[in-house]
């Protein structure tokens, strides 16, 4: 009795005996706890498995979307179907076979080398729905029920399809050997965060379905299976993509379902295609590294490459920028050249004086390619004495006068400058020195004792023209070298941009700034007038009058600057032809809100590199331009090409993100004195046959929309912009760990509040927090220039690491404004004071400011000085002038200086002390 007892409820228990109608009656309780308990061991066992499998997984696959993802999931799906030539259903049902694979695990294969191509991922994760055992003790219900198992791969590039199938093989069947832990119980246990835009832990599945063929009676009965039932052509979607395979007699057919919130059809169509044509290359070369398989057909690759590139224009590639001013001059001899102050120099004038220069820096010894210093200011004298550099034959290397004396004076020794061309007030600026200094406005009385005629100097495209230096990530800056050709090719004969002798075209960037390559040469190769702004910061309001004084027609302006003057000083720009801006990404609002008012004018988002000479793509928009949810950069302009590449450096399809390589004559030569770098970042070009032919390599995520256009992404590395500063976040970090009381240190960009960019330095270190941010803003503006010293320091006990022992990078937390302070707090006191800290505690959009709080370590700038003054001038019935801001930087010592004379206006102050 016992023993059948026992052997009645095993068998039970073990699914042996599935009836409990089969069982006498007093055993029945019994074997339902026995199921109960070894059906809850083996899902324990499961669970221990999943969390193993899943452990560190991604939190999402980052497919390429046409549309922004909405907050909240959305199910309205469609789809697209192809069926499989015979040829390419037979090889890959061959190509599983001699591998001991199902075709289920074959087509899985190849969907995953397609997830892998489309997002650059090598953490493949996809759901997989399938039909489970009978679960009475979970489910409640008898028969067969619907799980999904969470199918997750390791790929590489280099990896072989061999290879890959064998790892789904042994994945597929892990998940099949534990299957009947039920995808919610596995959600709740993972504990991964969860996010109402997209499914939890997967946002693709692949199903194959096996469709026996139906009899004639089946059919008239209506049971034949439709579209729908197959994966649904027009029906709702669980995921964000989906891949239903049907294998029946007739053939194998691939449905891709998506959902319509996220993807176009023609999007999925390409995929299809795409799909298709891995299929193809694996029946033909089945051995082949799965980042090589082919994913283009022709016509796509004939118009990535060559189509889309078509941007060969006639110009003077091989003629120096001196030789085609000096033609210019003779062109239009009394045409007004350049103007600033109260000065202004016909291109007569212009020439004659460079000529002057240009004698006198041959006398002490520069001739071909030699490099030669320029630290001035915006000025005649930095218009007098880049020319009379290029007519001498030498190379201008710019120094901002603002650079900390330490950066200068590596600049000055990498470049082995002998001679340094400047201002009287900026000599004592300058680092030790022990080449040539020239003073251009004290020593011109010596100057223009030289020939005034055009020295008879050859120099062609092919010469150096200016060395520039741009943030290095070995943590030290880096001297892109450009040549006269590249120069050239940006300002003659282009399509991006039309100038000529109606155009007044502004002087506004920096000279080491390379955004003043395309205002000197643009202008003066053109014939056009340059009004040079006064040096010195200038004020939102001051620039908006110099604009409308001076009636500029062209200018270039970074996108944070464009996005304030669009806010405050739009009225100013209305009479502008052409509005260039570029340097990080454009807010698509002020883009709408200048194109209202753009007029018969242009609106030109500029994207490049320094190593390509200013531009490498520009987006033309006019009033009628209608922007979607992101402003393209355009489309390569004029002798440069450019390609979107994989890792592998194989062309990705439309639609797809990769990195921006660009070819062309706007490269540069090198980076100066760094063989190894210029090696890393100039390849060789695979997709021109000329010897030599090189590409750049941007770091630059981006992708090619239907049109043409190209949409940018961000960067691929820690190279970033801020302000249109472009900076190495590794020269920071290095910097920040030269420090004694530094032992970790990170940085990055944070836009915590839109439209709010910042460096950010999380730091572990020795000592209070306080000293240890007072010490290190200090040390670093000794050696870095302003725009790269963080606004905010944040010091941790460790740094957040991910499950690989990285550094966890978005874990980092929000900097609070308040606790960068060194200074314990002091509330404002009088009236004034009151008045002036309510005006930083909006710009800077913090809770409140102490009167000793310094404005920059609160996480101030260049650009929000002009904020601030913007809101303070109507206080005072005198002019405030915006180097006050620099000179003060704390509200004591501003309102102190603001307070003196009597200059407070006498109505605001009634007003304020009222308040008070």
């Amino acid at each position: 009795m016992i023993e059948e007892f026992n052997e009645l409820c095993t068998a039970y228990a073990e699914g042996r005996t599935p009836q409990l109608a089969e069982l006498p009656v007093q055993y029945v309780d019994y074997a339902i706890w026995q199921r109960q308990w070894l059906q809850g061991e083996r899902l324990a066992r499961e669970l221990d498995y999943w969390r193993q499998r899943l452990a560190g997984m991604p939190m999402v696959l980052d497919l390429p979307l046409d549309y922004p993802r909405p907050a909240v999931q959305t199910f309205e799906g469609a789809g697209c179907a192809l069926d499989l030539p015979e040829v390419v259903a037979a090889g890959i049902s061959a190509l599983g076979q001699r591998h001991r694979v199902t075709l289920f695990m074959t087509l899985l294969a190849v969907f995953k080398v397609l997830l892998f191509r489309y997002t650059g991922q090598t953490d493949i994760v996809v759901g997989a729905p399938i039909a489970g055992r009978d679960r009475p003790e979970i489910e409640h219900v008898q028969g067969l029920f619907l799980n999904t198992l969470v199918l997750r791969t390791e790929l590489s590039g280099e990896l072989r399809f061999s290879e890959l199938l064998a790892r789904v093989r042994d994945t597929t069947l892990g998940a099949y050997a534990h299957q009947d832990l039920p995808f919610e119980k596995l959600v709740d246990e993972i504990h991964q965060q969860r996010d109402l835009s997209r499914n939890p832990l997967y946002q693709v599945t692949f199903n194959k379905l096996i469709v026996q063929p139906v009899n004639p009676e089946a059919r008239q009965a209506g049971l034949e299976i439709s579209a729908n039932e197959i994966g649904g052509l027009n029906a709702d979607v669980q995921a964000d993509l989906s891949l239903t395979v049907r294998e029946r007699n007739d053939g194998i057919a691939v449905i891709f379902g998506y959902n319509t919130a996220l993807f176009r059809h023609e999007t999925i169509e390409r995929m299809l295609v795409h799909y298709r044509m891995l299929l193809d290359g694996l029946v033909k070369e089945p051995e082949g590294p799965i980042g090589e398989l082919p994913l283009l057909t022709d016509l796509e690759r004939q118009q990535l490459l060559l189509d889309w590139n078509r941007t060969q224009r006639e110009y003077p590639r091989e003629t120096g920028i001196d030789e085609l001013f000096e033609a210019q001059a003779l062109r239009t001899p009394e045409a007004v050249a350049v103007e600033t102050g109260q000065t202004h120099l016909s291109y007569r004038e212009l020439n004659e004086r460079a000529n002057r220069v240009a004698h006198y820096l041959v006398r002490h010894g520069v001739g071909a390619e030699v490099r030669v210093g320029l630290c001035v200011e915006r000025s005649v004298e930095m218009i007098v004495g880049v020319l009379g550099i290029l007519k001498a034959g030498g190379a201008y290397v710019p120094l901002d006068p603002d650079y900390p004396a330490t950066r200068l004076s590596f600049m000055l020794e990498d470049t082995a400058a002998p001679v340094l061309l400047t201002q009287e007030k900026l000599r004592q600026q300058l680092p030790a020195y022990t080449g040539r200094v020239i003073a251009l406005d004290a020593q011109w009385e010596e100057i223009e004792q030289e020939s005034a005629d055009n020295p008879a100097i050859a120099t062609g495209g092919h010469h150096l023209a200016y060395v520039i230096y741009t943030s290095g990530s070995t943590g030290r800056p880096k001297g892109t070298c450009i040549e006269h050709r590249s120069v050239v090719r940006l300002v003659q004969n282009t399509n991006y941009i039309e100038l000529g002798s109606d155009d007044v075209v502004l002087q506004f960037a920096p000279i080491s700034f390379d955004a003043s390559t395309l205002e000197l040469w643009g202008s003066l190769l053109n014939g056009a007038k340059l009004a040079v702004c006064p040096a010195g910061v200038l004020s939102l309001q001051e620039l908006g009058q110099f604009i409308q004084e001076r009636g500029v027609t062209t200018l270039w302006l970074t996108a944070a600057l464009f996005h304030q003057m669009v806010d405050t000083q739009i009225e100013s720009l209305r009479g502008v032809r052409q509005l260039l801006a570029g340097g990080d990404t454009l807010s698509v609002p002020h883009v709408r809100r200048m194109l209202e008012v753009i007029g018969s004018g242009r609106l030109i988002n500029g994207y490049g590199p320094t190593e390509n000479t200013t531009f490498t793509c520009c987006y033309v928009m006019s009033a009628d331009t209608c922007i979607a949810h992101t402003v393209p950069i355009g489309r390569p302009i004029s002798n440069t090409r450019v390609y979107m590449l994989d890792r592998h450096r194989q062309p990705v399809p439309v639609g797809v993100y990769g990195e921006l390589y660009i070819a062309g004559d706007g490269l540069a030569r090198e980076y100066l004195n760094q063989p190894q770098l210029t090696a890393e970042r100039f390849v060789p070009d695979p997709f021109d046959a000329t010897p030599g032919a090189r590409l750049y390599r941007t770091g630059d995520l981006v992708r090619y929309r239907t049109d043409g256009n190209i949409e940018f992404l961000g960067r691929l590395d820690n190279q970033v912009k801020v302000r249109g500063f472009r900076i190495e976040l590794g020269e920071i970090e290095a910097a920040l760990r030269q420090q004694a009381l530094v032992r970790e240190a990170v940085v990055v960009v944070r836009e915590d509040e839109p439209g709010d960019k910042r460096l950010v330095a999380y730091i572990v270190a020795d000592g209070a927090a306080a000293d240890v941010v007072d010490s290190l803003r200090t040390q670093l503006r000794s050696s870095l220039p302003d725009y790269m010293v963080p606004s905010a320091f944040v010091v941790l006990e460790t740094l957040p690491l991910t499950p690989n022992g990285k550094v966890d990078r978005k874990a980092l937390p929000a900097p609070e404004r308040e606790s960068q302070v060194g200074a314990e707090y002091v509330a404002p006191g009088n009236g004034l004071e009151q008045e002036l800290a309510a005006v930083w505690q909006e710009v800077l959009r913090m809770e409140k400011v102490g009167v000793d709080d310094n404005f920059f370590d609160l996480g101030g700038n260049s650009l929000l000085v002009t904020r601030v003054h913007a809101r303070i001038k109507p206080l005072f019935e005198r002019e405030v002038r915006v180097v006050d801001l620099f000179r003060y930087p704390t509200i004591r010592l501003l309102a102190s200086a603001l307070s003196d004379d009597g200059t407070a206006h006498s109505a605001n102050q009634n007003r304020i002390q009222e308040r008070a």
